[in-house]
C-alpha cells in the first residue's frame, strides 16, 4: 500500500524515517526543487520532540549537532535593565538544546533511502475516489494513504476541514547579522551564546545565534492588523531605510538594542503570524490525515517543531502497529494527536497572551522564576 506524504518538512520526514525503521516504504512529495532551494529558518528548541528522534534511531546524531549553550537565556526591558540571566553549565543535560533547523532537516533527509523525497512536486489537488494526487507540472501519483505535512498553508487540509489560519495581531520583521563574533564582537558579547529577549509593551526583540555564526533578530509588533506592513511606513525595498524606520518605531529603547538593528545586513523578511483554532479536530476519514502546522498551527513560542516531530513519529508507530488497517492506525493517531496538540495550543496561547500583555517583561520574569 502506498503512503504519500505531501511536504518534506520536519514532520513529514520524521514520519518517513520511522516508517523506514519499521520496514515500511513511503514517498515524500515536496514542492521545492531541492533541499537547498531556500533557507530553512533559524534555531529550534527541541524538547518533547526528542522522543521522535529516539523512535527514529537518530538521537545520538541529533545530540552531535545540537548546541547545549543555546539553552542560555537573557531577558531585558527596553531601557536596558537585565531582569534574568541563565548560563548553561558545560555538563548540563541537553533537555532543551538549540539546533539549526536546516541541520535537523538534513539529518532526517540523510537518514532516508534515495528517492524517498521527490523534489519539485507541487501538490495541487487529490482525487480521493481514485486515490490520485495531482501536481502543478501536470503529473499525478497514486496513494492509499495521503498525509498532509504541507505546513500552515496546507492544501491537503481542505480535504478534512474548512478551518483556515487566522491572523492573531502579530507581525514580525526578521533581520540578521552574519559572522557576528568577527564583525561585531561587542554586540556578540552582549547577546551571549543563546536566546536574548527584550520585551516592551506591544513590541519585542528576540535575538538568537545560528550554528553558522549568524544572529537572527525578530522584532514583533503586537496588536497590529494583518495589513500592518503596508501601513507601517517600513520601505522593505530599501534595506537601509527600513532599518532606520524600525529604529524610529522603538522610541526610548536602549541604544545597544537599536545598534543591533543598525548592524544587520540587507536580508529583511516580513512575517504575519496566523494560527488555527486551538483544539481543532475533524472526523477521522479513511485515506487522509494531517500532521504539524497543517493540523495545528500555533503561535511561534517553541512548540510547533516539537509537535510536528512527534506527529510524524507517532503516526509512523501507529501505521507500523496496524500495517494492514490504515484507517485504524489513522484513527488511533488522530485521537492522541488531538489531545496532545490541543494542550500544546492552549499553552502556546497563554504564552502569547503573556507576551502581548502590559509589563510583559516582568510577567515573563515571573514565569521563568516560577
Amino acid at each position: 500500500m502506498t503512503i504519500a506524504i505531501v511536504g518534506a518538512g520536519l514532520g513529514g520526514l520524521a514520519l518517513a524515517r520511522v516508517l523506514h525503521v519499521h520496514g515500511i516504504g513511503a514517498v515524500v512529495h515536496e514542492r521545492e526543487s531541492s533541499r537547498d532551494a531556500r533557507g530553512q529558518g533559524g534555531m529550534l528548541d527541541i524538547h518533547s520532540g526528542q522522543r521522535a528522534l529516539r523512535e527514529a534511531g537518530l538521537i545520538d546524531r541529533f545530540f552531535a549537532i545540537a548546541r547545549g549553550e543555546g539553552q542560555d537565556m537573557r531577558l531585558l526591558e527596553p531601557d536596558g535593565t537585565l531582569l534574568f540571566q541563565e548560563d548553561t553549565p558545560g555538563d548540563a543535560p541537553l533537555d532543551r538544546p538549540e539546533v539549526d533547523r536546516a541541520d535537523l532537516r538534513n539529518l532526517l533527509l540523510d537518514s532516508l533511502p534515495d528517492n524517498t523525497v521527490r523534489w519539485g512536486r507541487a501538490f495541487t489537488s487529490a482525487s480521493t475516489d481514485e486515490g490520485l494526487l495531482h501536481f502543478a507540472d501536470g503529473s499525478s501519483a497514486s496513494y492509499d494513504l495521503l498525509v498532509g505535512a504541507d505546513g500552515a498553508r496546507s492544501r491537503v487540509r481542505a480535504l478534512l476541514t474548512d478551518a483556515r489560519p487566522v491572523h492573531i495581531g502579530q507581525n514580525v520583521v526578521e533581520l540578521g547579522i552574519p559572522d557576528i563574533d568577527r564583525t561585531h564582537p561587542d554586540l556578540a558579547a552582549m547577546l551571549g551564546r543563546g536566546n536574548y529577549w527584550v520585551l516592551g509593551d506591544g513590541v519585542s526583540l528576540a535575538a538568537q545565534r545560528n550554528g553558522d555564526g549568524r544572529v537572527r533578530i525578530g522584532i514583533s509588533f503586537y496588536g497590529t492588523a494583518e495589513d500592518w506592513f503596508a501601513t507601517s511606513g517600513i520601505p522593505f525595498d530599501d534595506p537601509a531605510a527600513a532599518r532606520a524606520r524600525l529604529i524610529d518605531l522603538l522610541p526610548g529603547w536602549d541604544p545597544r538594542f537599536t545598534a543591533l538593528i543598525a548592524a544587520c545586513d540587507d536580508t529583511i523578511v516580513a512575517r504575519s503570524i496566523s494560527t488555527l483554532p486551538a483544539g481543532l479536530t475533524w472526523p477521522s476519514t479513511p485515506g487522509v490525515t494531517l500532521l504539524g502546522d497543517a493540523a495545528h498551527l500555533m503561535p511561534p513560542v517553541g512548540e510547533g517543531a516539537n509537535m510536528a516531530l512527534l506527529d510524524g513519529a507517532l503516526l509512523g508507530l501507529a501505521l507500523a502497529a496496524h500495517p494492514d488497517d490504515f484507517p485504524a492506525a489513522v484513527e488511533e493517531y488522530e485521537r492522541e494527536m488531538f489531545a496532545r496538540s490541543s494542550a500544546a495550543a492552549r499553552m502556546s496561547a497563554r504564552m502569547q497572551d503573556l507576551l502581548t500583555s502590559p509589563d510583559a517583561a516582568r510577567k515573563m520574569l515571573a514565569f521563568f522564576q516560577g
